[in-house]
């Protein structure tokens, strides 16, 4: 009877005993109770609690934890009606907080973020919703984390994971970006008709500028050979000049002499310049006139006999 009454006490010690050993995983924390009462919080390792006494209140994760927001109907400022869904990144920072100053902290925390999200969403148009998503996410997630502060946790991220516009919406906006792309290809389209007579005008003006400085640079060289012909013309007449002015001298000095042949070149010369300017003039007309030729061919046989004198004086001299 008395061995039998020691081994009942004996393995009732070993159950206390093994009733009295914690251990808390890594990434874990627990609460301990005393009479249902809070006493203290085991960190991650060996621990030992009064059995019968003392008790696991909540066992809570210390890493961070995400959370699911279901897809729900909102209201924009312009009165679309959306479909949206996110998620919620968290982490428990105080284990106490999160154990007894909420209940049910997952839920609460969701019915937190979905709240907000129909506040902050219902407050904004449409275009700014789908284009903003980046203020939407911030904003949402100082609300949340401000919120959630008293309950020992810290919100680290808020995300919008998709926005679904009515269907009727999304037809009007596609069309509606098919026409500014439409446009945008029409300005350049312009653009580059716009550049290319630009181009082809400026080349225009280029060979417009270029032939004209052709044709003053021809113009200058037909100056320039016209200036040149009249110079030597104008030497020309007066070397000419010289030479009949010469030859007038000499006639005059025969005719000092007494040299009839002389006074007959003169004559003959002055009466064939007249019968020349004669026969070239424009209005040019059959003139009869009496001419005595043997006149004519003494004055010519005059000119060879004097043309013969002006020979012999310059071999002489």
């Amino acid at each position: 009877m008395g061995a039998s009454f020691a081994v009942v006490l004996g393995v009732f010690f070993l159950v206390t005993a093994w009733k009295g050993v914690v251990t808390v995983p890594q990434g874990m924390e627990y609460t301990i109770e005393r009479f249902g009462k809070y006493r203290a919080t085991f960190l991650p390792g060996f621990h030992w609690l009064v059995p019968y006494v003392d008790r696991i209140g909540r066992k809570l994760s210390m890493m961070e934890q995400v959370l699911d927001v279901p897809s729900q109907e909102v209201i924009t400022k312009d009165n679309a009606m959306v479909g949206v869904d996110g998620v919620v990144f968290f982490q428990v920072l105080d284990a106490p907080k999160a154990a007894y100053e909420v209940h049910n902290l997952e839920y609460a925390i969701m019915q937190l973020a979905q709240t907000n999200l129909r506040t902050v969403m219902g407050s904004m148009d449409l275009d700014a919703l789908l284009s903003n998503r980046d203020a939407i996410n911030t904003k949402l997630l100082g609300v949340i984390d401000e919120a959630t502060t008293p309950w020992g946790i810290k919100v680290t991220r808020m995300e919008v994971k998709d926005i679904r516009p009515p269907t009727d919406l999304v037809n009007a906006m596609a069309r509606q970006m098919k026409a500014e792309r439409e446009k945008r290809a029409n300005i350049l389209d312009a653009e580059g008709f716009r550049a290319a007579a630009i181009l082809k005008a400026e080349g225009e003006r280029q060979a417009q500028i270029l032939a004209a400085e052709a044709q003053k640079e021809q113009q200058i060289l037909e100056a320039e050979g016209r200036r040149e012909a009249a110079f030597k013309d104008a030497e020309a007449r007066e070397r000419e000049a010289e030479a009949e002015a010469k030859a007038t001298m000499m006639v005059s000095q025969a005719i000092s002499k007494g040299d009839v042949q002389a006074i007959n070149y003169f004559v003959a010369t002055k009466y064939i310049d007249a019968l020349g300017k004669i026969a070239t003039s424009p209005n040019e007309k059959l003139v009869l006139m009496p001419l005595e030729a043997g006149n004519v061919i003494g004055a010519l046989g005059g000119i060879t006999e004097l043309a013969k004198k002006a020979g012999v004086s310059a071999h002489a001299g």
